[in-house]
């Protein structure tokens, strides 16, 4: 096991490979996660449990890492150990939710060597097992996340029940206990104004759309995040099929609005795309925001051929480094954020003209 810190310097200077943009789809769709919840079998769910009761939680997930050869070759943290800037890394690696680390120290996370899988120890429910890959890739990610959660499941009694399945926290998350969710590239449904009428749509199909970081997050670099509202009365193979169907149905639509855009407003289009990749080949002062918005544009450009020399690869790290933690990580040194957004746009120059861009 590695100290958390090294670990997460390490993972700052190198690119999600979640974000590889290998995958099916994976002009339009950036990631698919799958994420189990899980409760242990006789104990109280952390919203009602005391201190006692998750502290004995965590000594139980402590156990089955060191019985586990599967999760010994990850690394595993306690809450104590895991500080703002190391907290806020992680959530914008997708590997915690953003509540995760409240103040309470009854808390662990185990995240593989990769930073593909992660398990989150009391968080809303015991434990969160949760897998993403790259790409439109449900089936993927759920065979990962099963993978850990079958070996957790060896050690650890799940709470479970014959009529209801797997009992959660939040009766929404019973059953399959099984959440599976894409990060989605939008653009051109914002850029023609159908994007709430899609969205709408999506609702009405089962499915609820989030921003970048998921649940209570907005959106951002026209990222949405699609993932299923419904986990009782339904199977996985279910879940998966509904995901995927809807999501095609959506970069059908996405390709349609593009298409549009083209038809219409092809100038104003390659305008708008070559003056974002001016701007972030030039710039000395980028915000976060602007970033990512800059860089969805770019993404458009790519996907469209307008911009045929950029690397989808490049974006997506780029995306990912522009995030204030990342970047402080990636430089080794913490920033304020005016320092942050000159810094910024020299990392930005930096990967591009290292690209030969």
């Amino acid at each position: 096991m590695k100290k958390l810190g090294t670990m997460l310097d390490n993972m700052a200077k190198t690119p999600a490979s979640w974000l590889s943009g290998e995958g099916e789809e994976a002009l339009v769709v950036l990631s698919t996660r799958v994420r189990l919840a899980r409760n242990v079998a006789g104990c109280k769910f952390p919203p009602s449990a005391d201190s006692d009761t998750k502290e004995r939680i965590v000594s139980y997930f402590d156990s089955t890492i060191a019985r586990s050869k599967l999760l010994l070759q990850g690394m595993y943290f306690k809450a104590a150990d895991i500080d703002p800037m190391d907290q806020e890394f992680l959530i914008e690696r997708h590997l915690i939710s953003p509540t995760f680390l409240n103040g309470e120290l009854t808390k662990s996370l185990f995240v593989d060597t990769v930073g593909r899988v992660s398990v989150m120890v009391n968080e809303e429910d015991h434990l969160r097992v949760q897998a993403l890959s790259p790409g439109l890739d449900p089936r993927g990610s759920y065979e990962l996340a099963a993978q850990y959660d079958s070996e957790i499941g060896r050690y650890l009694e799940y709470s479970y029940d014959q009529d209801f399945g797997y009992l959660t926290a939040c009766p929404t998350n019973a059953g399959t206990g099984m959440r599976s969710s894409v990060l989605i590239h939008l653009p051109g449904l914002v850029l023609t104004r159908e994007i709430e009428k899609v969205i709408s749509y999506t609702t009405r199909s089962g499915l609820v759309v989030r921003g970048f970081y998921g649940e209570g997050s907005d959106v951002a670099g026209n990222l949405f995040q699609v993932s299923n509202q419904t986990t009782l009365g339904i199977t996985e193979e279910e879940i998966l099929n509904q995901i995927t169907r809807i999501t095609k149905e959506i970069i059908d639509k996405e390709a349609a609005a593009r298409q549009r855009l083209m038809d219409e407003a092809a100038d104003m289009i390659e305008d708008k795309i070559w003056r974002a990749y001016g701007i972030l080949k030039n710039a000395r002062v980028l915000t976060s925001e602007e970033a990512m918005n800059l860089l969805s544009a770019l993404r458009l450009g790519h996907a469209m051929k307008i911009i045929e020399f950029l690397d989808i690869a490049l974006i997506n790290e780029i995306l990912l480094l522009s995030q204030p933690a990342h970047l402080q990580k990636y430089y080794g040194k913490e920033m304020d954020p005016n320092r942050r957004d000159f810094v910024r746009a020299q990392m930005v120059r930096e990967k591009l003209r290292s690209a030969g861009m």
